[in-house]
């Protein structure tokens, strides 16, 4: 099988890539060049988007005995993942670009262009598992190690992209990938993960917003309040908060009872931010729109979990998908037994049954739990 081995400058595509290669795939690297501007996007070799990273990158395709070339997609990027992620925010949602990255960039541009040029797969350093079910399809499952696990930014895959890709270290904790580098002679061996968002390259959210957003910026200040409507601070614009957040409010005064404040809810139009009490971020129920599935979806009421966050708690949960006229409209209805806290409109809610993900959708509206 000929394979386009997507190679980010880090340990654990870098050993992706050899371990495709050893199962005796046809193997090609390739660095994405996701930036217009590389020394505008992260910083240092942390695994993302920088010269240094395409270096090392190269360099492993070299140990390893593989063609590397370098793709250019990175107005693609920009109009995909970072023009999202500004639109979004402006919003008032709270996107995650990991995952709009996999589902626009590595499994849609990548996966379009290599199977253009005859390829027949892409191979990627996610920790997550692949299996054939009982009905032909591929599934994807969690990865071994739990730590590391990354089907959560893999649950907007469909079955077409399923079918053409490989995820060859979830069955693989990752301590022994580093020793496997390290025995393989990949230099990237004890390089750093990469964290946060890669095209923020301080890690300064709300400052690169208000940066880039200039005059698409809504609401450059407005009241922060209590529930009853009580004002108590400025905001310097709605877009640098999140549902949940508890640090940077400078509230002017204290809660009543002495306790944190959290941001309950954000309404960008008016510019009001309100704040209140931990108990009332809780949730237990969920409105998606635009859902993906990795194979059918479901039919009647499943009973499984979902998971919230990257890396967050899986919840146990009641999902139905209600259809609305076509398969874009659709929505899914998600009865969380387990009451989730601090969840926004615009991040994903992806499906689990047992180990295998079912699916995803993009979270339009949260239910608040009943407090007792």
């Amino acid at each position: 099988m000929r394979v386009v081995a997507a190679m980010s400058g880090g340990v654990d595509s870098a050993v992706a890539a050899a371990r495709a290669k050893e199962a005796g795939h046809d193997v090609t690297g390739v660095h994405l060049a996701l930036s217009r501007n590389p020394a505008s996007y992260r910083s240092g070799a942390r695994g993302c988007c920088t010269i240094e990273d395409a270096n090392d990158a190269r360099r492993a395709a070299d140990v390893i005995g593989i063609p590397f070339y370098v793709w250019d997609l990175s107005d693609r990027f920009h109009e995909d993942v970072v023009e999202d992620f500004m639109s979004e925010y402006a919003e008032g949602r709270t996107p995650n670009p990991c995952l709009r990255c996999n589902e626009k960039i590595k499994f849609a541009a990548v996966l379009d262009r290599a199977l253009a040029l005859g390829f027949d797969a892409v191979a990627t350093g996610h920790y997550a598992t692949l299996r054939q079910g009982a009905d032909g399809l591929v599934e994807l499952h969690r990865a071994v190690d739990g730590g590391k696990d990354q089907s959560y930014v893999l649950g907007v895959l469909d079955q077409a992209q399923l079918e053409h890709s490989l995820f060859p270290l979830g069955d693989t904790p990752k301590p022994l990938v580093r020793e496997e580098a390290a025995r393989r002679g990949l230099l990237v061996a004890d390089k750093p993960d990469s964290h946060d968002i890669c095209f923020v390259a301080d890690g300064d959210n709300a400052g690169w917003l208000r940066e880039k957003l200039g005059d698409r910026a809504p609401n450059e200040s407005g009241p922060i309040v209590d529930e009853s409507g009580e004002v108590l601070g400025e905001h310097q614009g709605t877009y640098a908060y999140t549902i949940g957040q508890r640090k940077g409010l400078r509230l002017g005064k204290p809660a009543p009872d002495g306790k944190p404040r959290f941001v309950l809810d954000i309404e960008p139009v008016s510019g009001t931010v309100t704040v209140g009490p931990r108990e009332h971020l809780a949730v237990d129920g969920l409105s998606g729109i635009r859902p993906r599935w990795a194979g059918r979806a479901p039919e009647g009421v499943l009973e499984g979990t979902v998971q919230l966050r990257a890396h967050g708690d899986e919840h146990r949960a009641r999902v139905t998908v209600v259809s609305t006229g076509s398969t874009t409209d659709a929505e899914v209805e998600i009865e969380l037994l387990d009451p989730a806290y601090g969840i926004a409109p615009g991040q994903a809610a992806v499906i689990y049954d047992g180990t295998r993900v079912v699916g995803s959708a993009t979270i339009a509206s949260t239910r608040r739990a009943a407090l007792t």
